[in-house]
């Protein structure tokens, strides 16, 4: 059984951080969505893995590599342009061969990996399984609809009028099957060939395509509020661990995590909370469900519930929270400029001012 992870895409709804980053590897807890997915995929047995890019393509290589470290066997596959998540199937067709696969969206994070489910489909062998998950809006997704029986006798892709609150998590099995359902199918009204719509090719011609539904955590990391969310759930698991240098003027209560390199001075860490190796925090407050990557200055600030990237500073701002931060930012306090009102009025105008 081989892997099919899908790491191309534009972000668009990362964005800014997406233009000059791939947003499978926004970080974590300081480590890339996409590493975790590779890590739930190695933990299964699997290891001949296929990762499919686009515009990304000597990011992801950087970040991934060979594929060695994670145990994995790895071959990249371009996408020129991202036409759909079945044209990805199609054209890493050759090197995938005959084999069943998985197929894992680089950006979408499964809390306690897929090895059970990967044992299953190995054991039930259907043409094709799907993941769903109960989601409050499932226009943003592709949606199922099951009969009476629990049996998928529907798929639509972001439907205006969605038929369940079933939505399609971002991991797929198949057998050899597929190839034929996707090169049967045409372009949707994106432009794109929809798994959806070859799976749905797949019922239709009397294949078995089964559902799971999962009962644990999945998100699409695809925008910012998931993000800080899984990053959330992900430091939540953390275990306290020092290694760096806290002062005896600082606090670090409960989960924290101070990597080697890095310094915490005259400052309160209120866990659960990651600093990276070579970042410095001075006289600051740093509270929970924060991850700081390596290399940044957090000083005279402070900071909760968010995300700040690698090679950041945060100087004398008061409080953030809720934010993600990208590589290589500074941020420091406006200048003070003397509050004024500039007016351009008309004859005969009349105007109320709050002073």
């Amino acid at each position: 059984m081989k892997a099919l992870v899908l790491s191309g895409g534009l972000g668009t709804r990362l964005r800014p951080i997406t233009h000059t980053s791939a947003k499978q590897l926004v970080p974590v807890a300081n480590k890339a969505v996409l590493h975790y997915g590779l890590e739930s995929i190695a933990a299964a047995g699997i290891t001949e893995v296929g990762v499919v890019v686009g515009d990304t393509a000597a990011e992801i290589e950087d970040a991934v590599g060979d594929g060695s470290k994670f145990g994995l066997d790895v071959t990249y596959i371009l996408q020129e342009k991202p036409l759909g998540l079945a044209h990805a199937v199609m054209i890493a067709r050759d090197w995938l061969g005959d084999d069943d696969f998985v197929m894992y969206l680089g950006d979408n994070f499964v809390v306690g990996g897929i090895t059970d489910l990967v044992d299953e489909f190995r054991r039930c062998r259907p043409d094709a399984q799907i993941l769903l998950t109960r989601v409050s809006d499932p226009r943003a997704f592709g949606v199922a609809e099951l009969d009476a029986n629990g049996q998928v006798v529907g798929l639509e892709e972001k439907p205006e009028r969605p038929k369940s609150d079933l939505a399609l998590v971002g991991v797929y099995f198949f057998t050899p099957a597929i190839h034929e359902a996707v090169r049967a199918i045409r372009p949707s009204w994106r432009g794109e060939l929809e798994i959806t719509h070859a799976i749905q090719y797949l019922i239709d011609t009397r294949a078995e395509v089964r559902s799971t539904v999962v009962q644990g955590y999945w998100k699409d990391t695809g925008n910012v509020t998931d993000m800080l969310e899984v990053n959330r759930t992900v430091l939540e698991g953390m275990v306290r661990r020092i290694d760096g240098e806290v002062d005896e003027a600082s606090q670090a209560i409960g989960r924290v995590v101070v990597a080697e390199g890095a310094r915490i001075v005259n400052s309160r860490i209120v866990g659960p909370v990651v600093i990276g190796s070579g970042t410095v925090v001075s006289d600051s407050y740093v509270g929970p469900f924060t991850s700081v990557a390596e290399n940044c200055r957090i000083t005279d600030s402070e900071l909760e519930f968010s995300i700040v990237l690698r090679d950041s500073s945060i100087q004398g701002v008061g409080r953030i929270e809720s934010s993600l931060i990208g590589r290589h930012v500074e941020v420091t306090p406006a200048p003070c400029v003397p509050s004024a009102h500039r007016l351009i009025l008309g004859d005969h105008s009349k105007v109320q001012i709050r002073s």
